[in-house]
């Protein structure tokens, strides 16, 4: 990047904030890059030394103006590991001369992954396999350091070998002091992280546990210290190849592994932050950026470095918007190391384990599997297979194994698209899906399929065998909706000639619909020509179905569920609730009960009650206006959660009658609304409140006083303002419990007895 246009990206940044950003990030990067470079098998000082070079030269490229790059948990796991398989021991002269190499080769790759665009496959990669690599990654470290918590030293190797080695280092003895210091670190700095999130407490606890050296000098107690390292600035060296002579494959592979972590992990958490920000990133460079950063790594004898997530949150926090945070960063990082390195050597080991594993407990994403294992149980495997792979059998078959899955993912998702069968909803005059609508009501004789994605050898049979599956009786035709097919291959044209032809000895004629002009000409490209010919393609569903002689009124088939048959008696209420149907689908029911109980919660701390307060809670939920009987149900499930409320006395009985008198108010009105829409409407919602009132004696018979007071009220308040239409509700009541005409909307027979 020119000086010109390197000063221009900072032009009317906030110096400030930058420059405040820079140095909290300088001084979070002195545990974890201290931490992370022993973990890589470097001593600490290479810590500070990738904490300088790499990132000034990362931030002299790159295009996202927030991202923080350096020392990171990933490929410094990488490159332990590879230490670790190759035999050579930790921070010696062997491991000094072995990392660099590890470290240039993965900067050669990066600039290969440039030269051939990279940039643009790394979307193949899925956010669960990252997630489940990232966490396996963490989750070894983790192990890894435990034992240096409490007066041991670290491990070696995968999970099996860790747990072995951790049961040993716990029967030789655990150092109770240490285990505290360490313990307590870990707690504070996770607890702040919740409660002062933007407090750096790993700064907080570094100092804390230097303090502790030199006032209570707990070194002679036994509680490990790190060594002195020198203080100056790094110096430039060739990485010895000749000394990597030997380990030539290993490196190579060690180092693809290494690339393509930092590739798929760096460029996801950048794009990712550019999203939240507005940024326009430019991936490709993204990628010459980390290859540079790595080549500035190896010069200076570090260990691989990598965009680092949680530095980034950081920085965001401080409110940063260039690359001068990393500027200013790099320049504190020379102080640190020109003066400051005296302090490194009375930072006790167990304090900079600790910050070191609270750093990596915030990179573990098993809150992602929590959501994928609720909505997406193939995303969700996948997750644990990544996960258990690296713990199990090493990172390098993770990324292998990770790479293979990210793929397979995009097969099962091809292979599997979704579709729905499609039902009319007159009131709304459009097709939605049946299995998420309860008012819509498939049409006579004709099966309509949609189907969503490319349509191509590996999903046209399930094409096939479902609409196999679902032909009505006595089918006249089968519509296609391809609105969602992009592209169709050859094997999946000759298919559909023959499905058509099939069909059409039986008497059954077969529509395509709605699809995009490309997949035209691809029908036209592999032979389907007769499908245009013989009148099987339609812009519409409704031109299909006119071609077939159908018109609307369109005859609808017979309702199979009760959903369907209500939604058929209260076609209003079907149109009403659609939207909200299709926003949550079979969450629906679920959401309502929510919003209950939220409200009621908020009710019970003491938040007024109006009509406001209700009508708003309605708008948030449903997008819109609720009327009749949507309103009728949500407010059934509002006066259930009070009663909860009141039983297990977090509202007493006083409070809860005030917001009963409100609420019977707000459902008189919302009767007199549904009223508007016409008798069935009224209807319903009748229904649906004796059968709430049955349900409330049965749950909460010590409470029927308040379900008393609030009906006598709601008839007052209608015998008020609504007199005909009390005298309506009492006719549709003695119609469908058989009481008298005189029964009231205020009581039934069953209340009147328990008065």
């Amino acid at each position: 990047m020119s000086s010109k246009k390197y000063f221009r990206q900072f032009a009317g940044c906030s110096l400030k904030q930058d420059i405040a950003a820079g140095i909290i990030v300088a001084l979070v990067s002195i545990p974890i890059s201290i931490g992370y470079a022993q973990i890589a098998g470097l001593p600490p000082v290479y810590g500070l030394y990738g904490s300088l070079l790499p990132i000034l030269v990362y931030s002299l490229i790159t295009t996202s103006p927030r991202f923080v790059f350096g020392v990171d948990a990933a490929p410094a796991a990488l490159a332990g590991s590879t230490l670790a398989g190759l035999g050579i021991a930790s921070q010696s002269e062997e491991a000094m001369q072995i990392v660099p190499v590890l470290t240039l080769f993965a900067a050669i790759w990066l600039l290969i992954f440039r030269i051939i665009g990279m940039g643009k496959f790394v979307k193949f990669i899925s956010a669960p396999v990252m997630g489940g690599f990232i966490t396996g990654i963490c989750t070894s470290i983790i192990v890894m350091q435990i034992p240096k918590l409490f007066g041991g030293s670290a491990g070696q190797g995968e999970l099996p070998e860790l747990i072995v080695h951790l049961i040993g280092e716990i029967k030789s003895g655990v150092h109770v002091l240490s285990l505290v210091l360490g313990l307590v670190t870990i707690a504070v700095i996770m607890i702040c992280r919740k409660i002062i999130p933007k407090i750096p407490m790993s700064v907080i606890m570094m100092g804390v546990g230097a303090l502790l050296t030199v006032v209570f000098h707990v070194d002679r107690y036994g509680v490990a210290l790190l060594p002195s390292v020198p203080s100056g600035l790094p110096h430039f060296t060739l990485p010895a190849l000749s000394a990597a002579s030997g380990h030539v494959r290993t490196l190579i592979a060690s180092s693809l592994s290494i690339a393509l972590v930092i590739l798929a992990e760096t460029l996801l958490s950048t794009n990712d932050t550019a999203l939240k920000n507005g940024d326009k990133i430019d991936n490709n460079r993204e990628i010459l950026a980390y290859a540079c950063g790595n080549l500035a790594a190896a010069f200076t004898g570090c260990c691989p470095v990598n965009g680092s997530v949680s530095r980034t949150g950081i920085a965001n926090q401080f409110g940063v918007r260039s690359q001068v945070m990393s500027v200013t960063a790099a320049a504190f990082m020379v102080l640190i190391l020109l003066f400051g390195t005296g302090f490194i050597s009375l930072l006790p080991v167990p304090v900079l384990t600790a910050i070191v594993i609270s750093a990596l407990l915030g990179s573990l994403e098993f809150s992602l599997a929590a959501r994928l294992r609720r909505y997406d149980k193939v995303e969700f495997w996948i997750f644990y297979g990544v996960f258990f792979t690296v713990l199990i059998f090493g990172s390098i078959y993770g990324v292998a194994v990770g790479i293979v899955l990210s793929f397979v993912t995009v097969i099962i998702r091809a292979s599997d698209p979704p579709r729905a069968r499609l039902g009319y909803l007159p009131e709304r005059n459009t097709f939605y899906p049946t299995d998420r609508m309860s008012g819509t009501r498939e049409l006579e004789h004709v099966l309509i399929y949609r189907f969503s994605g490319s349509l191509f050898f590996a999903n046209i049979g399930l094409l096939q065998d479902e609409i196999d599956a679902n032909l009505p009786q006595d089918c006249k035709a089968v519509i296609i909706d391809a609105s969602g097919i992009t592209s169709i291959d050859v094997t999946a044209a000759e298919r559909l000639l023959i499905m058509y032809d099939g069909y059409k000895e039986k008497g059954i004629r077969l529509f395509l619909t709605g699809h995009p002009g490309v997949l035209n000409d691809q029908l036209r490209a592999f032979g389907d020509e007769r499908l245009f010919t013989e009148g099987a393609i339609r812009r519409t569903i409704e031109q299909a179905l006119l071609s077939c002689g159908i018109h609307k009124p369109y005859p609808l088939r017979e309702c199979e569920t009760d959903a369907c048959r209500i939604a058929a008696q209260n076609p209003v209420r079907s149109a009403e609730i659609a939207e909200f149907e299709w926003a949550f689908g079979d969450e629906a029911e679920e959401k309502m009960q929510e919003a209950a109980d939220r409200l009621a919660r908020q009710l019970a701390k003491g938040v007024p009650i109006s009509d406001k307060t209700i009508h708003d809670t309605e708008k948030n939920l449903f997008g819109a206006e609720w009327t009749g009987v949507d309103e009728e149900k949500f407010l059934d499930a509002l006066e259930m959660r009070l009663a909860d409320l009141v039983k297990s006395g977090k509202v007493n009985a006083a409070f809860t009658e005030k917001l009963l008198q409100r609420i019977s108010a707000y459902h008189a009105e919302s009767v007199a609304r549904a009223a508007k829409d016409g008798g069935t409407s009224l209807s319903d919602i009748i229904h649906i409140r004796i059968s709430h009132e049955e349900k409330f004696r049965q749950h909460y018979p010590e409470l029927v006083r308040f379900l008393h007071m609030e009906k006598e009220e709601q008839r007052r308040f209608m015998e008020e303002h609504y007199p005909q239409l009390l005298d309506k509700i009492r006719k549709i009541r003695a119609q469908d419990d058989g009481s008298s005409a005189d029964s009231d909307d205020g009581s039934s027979p069953q209340d009147k007895g328990g008065k």
